[in-house]
């Protein structure tokens, strides 16, 4: 048996939900990652501008995503040791300086090194809100993260018409205008840096006179992240592939308009921003381990179906698929945390780190295989991977096992 120091897990029950702290959290993910999907969004500009081989455009992904998902596990593990309470507004700093610089880099070397920024950003970003969400949760752990996740939907949807309203039309110089958004969310952020300052003071007196939290023993630690990871790895690179290939999917099988793959695609979106925001929610009532389980293994039906659906069922299949999977990563984040109490940071990082990172490396090699065979052979391929979620079954049941232990 192990323990950890943290206030046990009722005296959070005693705490009120921050809304506010959390609406704001949520709204500053918005920005960050409004900000962040501007890249893809401006690939065909940079592309054109600097006579870009796909190749090279695959880097500036690579050189992002690879610099977020590595240093966000970074990151958590070492402000859960040292706390920093301005550490976002820092964050949202190197966001504003890797806008400004690209927006006025005149090689490929120079895009490089602005998007590497725009990567640091959102590495510091993501484990330290995932953090203050759950301190602004009163207990409520799934909604928080629900809360906070579906900011960041919201601003990975918003990002690419914003790009093809405004920087399209107006060039690459026009990024920079981007650069207000980073500056209200630097505002935003030093606001909830001092209430987290002030909340973790209140956190330590209160520390004092709770008894420790028993924890599991390392190797079901281990053992069920190692699960939990196969789980992420299952969601994300079936969301790859419908984030990056869908509306080829449409296109080359039903005949589409690009517009109408570009509606069916906001359909799809819209139904991943529904199970976010009701994933966390029910695994509070019902049970993280139930949501995970439901959520990874219960879109098996659907992507099985779909690759052999007529265009309506496709949409209907990939709006029930998206919102059913959405739901998962909420309760995945909050079931990790509750492994390892006093992690809080370095999981959020990992987990997040570990979405970026899947999601990139997948749509390269999906698109890789697209490539060799067909977009029709990359969604067959793709619909067994929910039967991944079977491994869910072996998850422990943590409050059974802490009384087991204790």
């Amino acid at each position: 048996m192990s323990t950890v120091s943290a206030a046990a897990p009722g005296t959070a029950l005693r705490d009120k939900t921050a809304y506010a702290i959390l609406f704001i959290i949520s709204f500053c993910h918005f920005l960050n990652d409004l900000m962040q999907s501007l890249l893809p969004a401006i690939y065909p500009l940079l592309k054109g501008t600097y006579h870009l081989s796909f190749g090279q455009i695959g880097l500036i992904t690579f050189t992002n995503q690879f610099v977020a998902s590595v240093l966000q596990p970074v990151v958590g593990f070492y402000t859960d040791k040292r706390p920093q309470a301005y550490s976002l507004v820092v964050g949202m700093g190197l966001t504003l300086c890797g806008l400004v610089l690209l927006s006025s880099a005149s090689s490929f070397p120079l895009i490089l090194f602005a998007v590497a920024f725009v990567g640091m950003g959102s590495s510091v970003f993501h484990p330290e809100s995932s953090r203050v969400a759950r301190m602004a949760s009163g207990g409520k752990l799934g909604f928080a993260q629900s809360v906070f996740q579906v900011g960041g939907n919201a601003g990975s949807a918003a990002g690419p018409l914003l790009a093809a309203f405004v920087v399209l039309p107006n060039g690459q110089s026009s990024i920079k205008w981007f650069s207000a958004a980073a500056l209200l969310g630097m505002v935003l952020l030093a606001r909830i840096g001092g209430w987290a300052k002030q909340h973790r003071a209140q956190r330590a007196k209160a520390r004092v006179a709770n008894p420790p939290v028993v924890a599991l023993a390392s190797r079901k630690v281990k053992f069920a992240v190692a699960i939990l990871v196969a789980l992420v790895f299952s969601k994300y690179v079936y969301m790859a592939s419908l984030t990056s290939y869908y509306t080829f999917y449409l296109l080359s099988k039903f005949n589409v308009s690009v517009r109408e793959s570009q509606l069916y695609l906001f359909v799809f979106l819209g139904a991943v921003a529904v199970g976010t925001i009701l994933g966390g929610p029910i695994g509070d009532r019902v049970g993280r381990k139930y949501v995970i389980w439901a959520s990874i293994l219960g879109v098996l039906p659907f992507t099985l179906m779909m690759p052999y659906a007529n265009l309506f069922w496709t949409v209907v299949f990939s709006a029930f698929t998206g919102m059913i999977l959405a739901s998962a990563f909420p309760a995945i984040v909050v079931y990790a945390q509750e492994l390892m109490p006093g992690r809080v940071g370095m999981i959020s990082g990992l987990f997040f780190g570990l979405a970026f990172g899947i999601a990139a490396v997948a749509a390269a090699l999906l698109g890789k295989l697209a490539d060799a065979t067909s977009i029709d052979f990359v969604y067959r391929a793709c619909s067994f991977l929910p039967l991944i979620g079977l491994l869910a079954v072996f998850l422990p049941d943590l409050a059974a096992e802490r009384k087991r232990e204790a």
